[in-house]
């Protein structure tokens, strides 16, 4: 099995033994259990893995009984709690715990359904270092191997969740990508919330991935799927906590001459929006090629902010009502870069956009410049 380097172990390693919990959190399929099991290879015997699906496991997770929990890590410097979201009571019971013996440190792992329950965050306040792990960047694929131009189009028709970067052939991508995005993709949101019809979620994911880097409507898509507004943004709400989408809202400075209110979605994974439209495709012949890439990019930026930023830049995208437009900005304290998408080398001319913000740094990003 290919094993990558992810970025962001180094970050996670400097956190150990500092007096907190660390959790590590993310879609399903990132590969976060790999890399627990990785963080805990350099203890041998002073660390141990835990998979909370099972129940002799979840048999020794009692709220206000710290001791139970002691079979598991007695004698360990290093203790990994996986898919510990599955344990009802999570925060309640590591936080007790952590109070109680200090000593032990603690790794949990888990999909976004701690946030989804709030069973972890909230009681954990001030006692956790909390980190996000996605599918695979370009740069972490790019420091295991030489990426091509075909590399780089099959990275934006199948995507980077690992199993399916390390598949060998198309068809094996095109399963495991089937699999994440039919089975995987919705887990936690079915079981920790109650949505009454599950196919009016999906439906609603599948047009979102329509519309991919264009200005989203609630009110258009509460009518499309015959549901209410506030419906429509609880579920935009529990889709973006699963990371499975990215919301992202505009950048205005001038509420006269910029959009303010209005916002885009963004698939966090670009091969799951087109296991939900089409995946079959060739890149060179379709229609929505440049917001494949678009969205690829965008990815990639949000993916490079978490894993090498302890505080990302803030995402957003900028339109003039005249229709002025630039794909992604990225503020951090007073700095701004700007980027547009081109699949094909086009000039493009940031004109309106300098007027307005002089300061900020310009980019045009190509696939060539990816590469």
């Amino acid at each position: 099995m290919t094993v990558y380097k992810r970025t962001i172990e180094v970050k996670i390693v400097e956190s150990l033994f500092k007096g907190k919990m660390v959790a590590i959190l993310g879609p399903r399929q990132s590969g976060k259990t790999t890399l627990a099991k990785k963080l805990i290879e350099a203890y041998d015997d002073d660390g141990a893995y835990w998979d909370c699906q099972l129940a002799d496991v979840r048999e020794h997770f009692i709220v206000g009984k710290p001791d139970k929990l002691l079979p598991l890590v007695k004698g360990k410097k290093v203790v990994v709690f996986d898919e510990a979201q599955t344990i009802q009571d999570i925060g309640t019971i590591l936080k007790v715990f952590h109070d109680t013996y200090p000593g032990t440190q603690i790794i949990a792992t888990g999909s976004s359904s701690f946030d989804l329950s709030n069973k972890i965050k909230e009681p954990m306040t001030g006692r956790i270092f909390e980190f996000t792990l996605l599918p695979l960047s370009l740069s972490e694929i790019k420091a295991h191997r030489p990426v091509t131009r075909d590399d780089l189009n099959n990275l934006m028709l199948y995507g980077s969740y690992p199993a399916v970067v390390a598949a060998e052939s198309v068809e094996e991508k095109k399963l495991i990508l089937k699999n994440i995005a039919t089975q995987y993709l919705y887990k936690d949101i079915f079981t920790f919330e109650a949505i009454r019809n599950p196919r009016v979620f999906e439906d609603l994911l599948t047009l979102l991935a329509l519309q991919v880097g264009s200005l989203v409507s609630v009110n258009e898509l509460a009518g499309e799927l015959g549901i209410s507004r506030s419906v429509i943004q609880r579920y935009l709400r529990l889709l973006e906590q699963s990371f499975i989408i990215k919301v992202m809202h505009s950048f205005s400075n001038n509420r006269r001459t910029e959009l303010k209110k209005a916002f885009k979605v963004f698939i966090l994974d670009v091969g799951v929006r087109n296991a939900l439209i089409d995946v079959d495709t060739t890149l060179d012949v379709r229609k929505d090629v440049g917001f494949i890439f678009e969205n690829y990019f965008i990815s990639e930026r949000i993916k490079e902010g978490s894993n090498n930023s302890i505080f990302p830049p803030e995402l957003m995208f900028w339109r003039t009502k005249t229709g002025f437009e630039v794909d992604l900005i990225e503020k951090k304290g007073p700095n701004i870069s700007a980027y547009e998408c081109k699949w094909s080398d086009k000039e493009v001319f940031f004109t309106q956009f300098k007027k307005a913000y002089p300061e900020a740094v310009t980019h045009v990003i190509t696939p060539g410049d990816l590469l």
